[in-house]
């Protein structure tokens, strides 16, 4: 894969043989975030978990300190007062089964995260096969299949995010923008490692935290010294 000059320049700063604190790794992405958009910062985690196992599964929700810098758009599905709830809490679209048909047929997707009450989930399990695909489908798990519909929309704008295992075994998630101070940067990801510390599973044998990795959009990968940062 060829490389452009800032991308080639921007790597020259970063030794590929050292493990970085987060400190130094969120300086260096930061400087090396060269593109003339406000590029975002994503962490990647190799875990030692197998996903084939239920029990080795990874999967969560947090809400990042100073958010992700990324304006959420939610649908909510409800009935009858939730619908006031989430329209009162900040949801761009609320409804119920006439949404269905839209998805499906017309392919609307002008949604970030979809929230669903426990009631509507036999109507959204009829789109299972588009949503799942796209990482879209509600989950207890991930609070976004919840009667509290009003906090579950607060907390998405706030900066919630989901991680999960991927086919690989790898957590892949936003932590910011590259605009951010290195501070908030720095506090995002603690918030976020410390919650995937806690989602270790029991049954797993062996090294949790394999390696992790920050990068920009663009920017080329910091990698982190991952021993300072399990639990």
């Amino acid at each position: 894969m060829k490389r452009g000059k800032k991308y080639v320049e921007a790597a020259k700063a970063i030794d590929r043989a050292t493990l970085y604190d987060v400190a130094d790794a969120v300086a260096l992405v930061k400087k090396t975030a060269v593109a003339k958009f406000d590029e975002t910062v994503e962490v990647h985690i190799r875990t030692g978990c197998d996903g084939r196992h239920a029990d080795q599964q990874i999967r969560g929700a947090v809400v990042l300190p100073h958010g992700t810098g990324k304006k959420v758009r939610v649908l909510v599905f409800a009935k009858g007062d939730k619908v006031a709830e989430a329209e009162a809490a900040g949801a761009e679209f609320v409804g119920g089964e006439e949404l269905i048909p839209k998805i499906q047929n017309e392919n609307w997707f002008d949604f970030d995260v979809v929230v669903a009450t426990p009631d509507m989930m036999g109507v959204v399990g009829r789109i299972g096969r588009v949503l799942g695909p796209k990482g879209l489908m509600p989950n207890p798990k991930a609070g976004t299949v919840t009667m509290d519909v009003a906090k579950a929309v607060a907390d998405i704008k706030a900066g919630k995010i989901e991680y999960r295992l991927d086919k690989t075994n790898i957590i892949h998630v936003p932590i910011g923008k590259a605009s951010f101070t290195e501070e908030q940067l720095a506090d995002n990801f603690q918030t976020l490692i410390d919650a995937i510390n806690k989602a270790k599973p029991a049954t797993l044998k062996g090294q949790y935290l394999k390696s992790a990795t920050i990068s920009s959009t663009m920017g080329p990968g910091v990698k982190l010294n991952v021993g300072k940062l399990a639990n």
